[in-house]
């Protein structure tokens, strides 16, 4: 079954059409890494997917209710203490609990009580992902999470969304500017070219922890970076 499919996607604003005729189809469970310039409706179609922009058209365009979405800036209350964060319009029995169970989840036992303003980048991150956990989605959209991180935050970041995905098996879609972090991550890569249109989908079917230096892995790097038509794996 698919978590999300679209036929004859379009979005436009103020007269520029963003996206056009997006056909595409997500199977349950996979973690699908989508990549493009600047401008080529990456994060508009986060928005619709995640329900925050009805100003398109579609045939036909299915998702989940159960879904939730972290950003590259974790947007967290910094009137609310990072527990309360977690579980922010959450209807559960014992919010306190969810959130401690979301934050352990990610690495944060003991921070439930601090305020976000304490919390270094990556932390807040961590926070914002246990936020999205606390909703148990079916399908987490990930906006480009990663992109102010330091390198070793980073990688941390890779390893922990591999864990949690293995162990829980949501469907998730990255948004990514880094080629590298779409091979290290995903089942399968996608590439938006202009009016949004798909213009590349290959599969990763190598072993995990992937190897940066996995032949394979270089190929695809090649290829994806050809479509983007570029020689670097950090895009404009």
């Amino acid at each position: 079954m698919s978590t999300v499919h679209l036929e004859s996607l379009r979005r436009s604003f103020g007269g520029t059409r963003v996206i056009d005729g997006l056909n595409l189809s997500i199977p349950d469970g996979q973690l699908v890494a989508l990549l493009g310039r600047s401008g080529s409706g990456k994060s508009t179609l986060v928005r619709i997917l995640a329900g925050l922009d009805d100003g398109y058209e579609a045939e036909v365009l299915t998702r989940p209710d159960s879904l939730a979405v972290a950003f590259q800036e974790p947007r967290l209350f910094p009137w609310l203490r990072v527990w309360r964060n977690v579980v922010f319009n959450l209807d559960v029995p014992d919010p306190r609990a969810a959130a401690e169970r979301a934050l352990a989840e990610v690495g944060l036992e003991g921070k439930a009580d601090v305020w976000p303003l304490t919390l270094s980048g990556g932390q807040a991150q961590r926070v914002s992902l246990a936020r999205a956990l606390a909703r148990e989605p079916r399908l987490l959209l990930l906006d480009e999470p990663f992109g102010a991180l330091d390198a070793l935050t980073r990688r941390s970041m890779h390893g922990l969304v591999t864990e949690l995905w293995q162990r829980y098996r949501p469907t998730i879609l990255l948004i990514t500017h880094d080629v590298d972090e779409a091979l290290a991550l995903a089942d399968r890569v996608l590439v938006l070219g202009e009016e949004g249109s798909l213009v590349t989908d290959v599969a990763v079917d190598r072993p995990r922890p992937r190897d940066p230096s996995d032949r394979e892995l270089g190929r695809l790097r090649e290829e994806l970076l050809g479509t983007l038509g570029v020689r670097d794996a950090l895009l404009a």
